[in-house]
């Protein structure tokens, strides 16, 4: 026997010999010829019982009535090979997931004598897959669906690629408003000027994750106490490839915490401590020092009748300072102790403080509230002064002619917003006294463990806009 002779019966015996692998010939019109051990073992069928057969016996039927094996065997022939994937047909008439390849067998002048198929059985592949991706897409699902949670996905650069339900419901915002925008736009204003956004992508990439609790800002500029986690994600190679974030709205959890800790007791002492000093200070001035000033002025203008023309008007002048200063303690005692809001509610207590305020040719005013409930006494209370002190600085500063103050229930607290159409927020530095309004009004709202901000209005004027819990403290 010569060497071709015994290289042709050990290549016979090889493919007679896979297992894993279906190897078979076809003729010019697709009959099968020859058939191995892994044939036998994919396709069920022993030698004697399919060659002579078409092949399109192993195609299911809806491929044999749209011509797909006689399509294959073209394509073939033309092309030297084709390849293909899809459901064959066992012998009980099972179906497996194959990868098939067909080639063009041509003898040495090129004559196409027939065809070489080998199939290889890829169900259990072709499942673990399909499993991997119904298991990504229920956990898809599970993430878009989740209403309690903000789940988004960010690039490298901090943009945001994906958005869940619950990132809708929590921040308002649709996917296809917010979905390429940076994320910095949930955070405050002074959180963005110092850079805390980019920081916290930072720590995340250094350390793995980033935690931490803080106020974000929804779609319509309100605030919201958050629980907030950003994960750095990176691939097999260890190249970044994002950050996962997931928020959470811890507003009610915050508020009753507060109300029921040490810190939310003692600043509900302290509220009514300071009223009550006003109050005590308030009628000390009007029943002791305006009616004693109101005493010495009557007493200037008597003496002034029996005085010569020039120290007359020397007494007079004396009067008028005393006069003007019993005005300025009047208006400090009604800043002091406004009336209305412990008897009529903080509503009817604000709308009567600016009828007093602006009754001399002041800024019309408007109030819009949609309160559920009034808010408990302290409460209340803060919000009042906060207000007091923002329309004060319309008054004395602003030049406005119109004043609109609105209050909402929001987040198990109370949403105010102050807004007027004056000459705006003032520039950095200027006036200490107004300096010092901006800075109370802000330290009352985190006192109480709200927030504030100030803000220049578009078109002309400023709006002072803050949130306040409205969680009674325990008696």
């Amino acid at each position: 026997m010569s060497a071709h002779d015994r290289q042709s019966d050990d290549i016979q015996l090889l493919v007679r010999s896979v297992v894993d692998y279906s190897i078979c010939l076809l003729d010019l019109s697709g009959h099968v010829t020859s058939w191995n051990a892994g044939a036998e073992r994919i396709k069920g069928y022993r030698a004697e019982e399919i060659i002579g057969s078409h092949f399109s016996v192993f195609y299911p039927p809806e491929d044999v009535a749209a011509g797909k094996p006689e399509r294959l065997l073209d394509r073939a022939a033309t092309a030297g090979r084709v390849a293909d994937e899809g459901w064959r047909l066992r012998k009980d008439g099972t179906r497996f997931w194959a990868r098939v390849v067909i080639t063009a067998l041509h003898d040495e002048r090129g004559r196409l004598r027939g065809f070489g198929k080998v199939t290889g059985d890829l169900t259990e592949r072709r499942l673990a897959e399909q499993a991997l991706r119904d298991s990504e897409e229920r956990f898809r699902l599970l993430v878009q669906n989740v209403v309690d949670y903000a789940i988004f996905m960010l690039d490298a650069q901090g943009r945001i690629v994906s958005w869940n339900a619950g990132a809708e419901r929590i921040k308002g915002y649709r996917a296809e408003e917010i979905i390429g925008a940076h994320f910095s736009v949930f955070y405050p204003p002074e959180d963005v000027a110092a850079g805390k956004p980019a920081m916290e992508l930072e720590v995340a990439v250094a350390d793995g994750r980033w935690e931490e609790e803080g106020w974000r800002v929804r779609k319509d500029g309100t605030r919201f106490w958050a629980g907030v986690v950003i994960t750095a994600l990176h691939d097999d190679r260890g190249e970044l490839r994002g950050f996962g974030k997931v928020t959470r709205d811890l507003t009610e959890r915050r508020n009753v915490s507060r109300a029921l800790d040490e810190r939310g007791m003692l600043l509900s002492h302290l509220v009514r401590a300071q009223e009550l000093e006003r109050r005590r200070i308030a009628y000390d001035v009007h029943d002791d020092t305006i009616q004693s000033m109101v005493a010495v002025g009557m007493r200037l203008r008597v003496l002034e009748g029996g005085l010569a023309p020039e120290r007359a008007a020397e007494l007079r002048g004396i009067g008028e300072a005393v006069e003007a200063a019993v005005g300025r303690l009047r208006d400090l005692t009604f800043e002091l102790r406004p009336p209305g809001v412990d008897q009529e509610g903080l509503v009817e207590g604000l709308a009567g403080y600016l009828r007093q305020v602006t009754a001399d040719a002041g800024p019309a005013f408007e109030i819009i509230h949609r309160l559920d409930a009034d808010p408990p006494p302290e409460a209340a209370i803060t919000i009042f002064r906060i207000c007091q002190e923002a329309i004060t600085n319309v008054r004395k500063h602003a030049r406005a002619t119109s004043i609109t103050l609105s209050l909402v229930s929001l987040d198990g607290g109370v949403h105010v917003r102050v807004a007027d159409d004056g000459t705006g927020p003032p520039p950095q530095g200027e006036g200490r006294l107004r300096h010092f309004g901006l800075i109370e009004m802000r330290e009352r709202a985190e006192l109480a463990g709200g927030w504030w901000s100030l803000a220049a209005r578009p078109g002309g004027g400023t709006t002072v806009e803050f949130w306040v819990p409205a969680v009674p403290a325990p008696a």
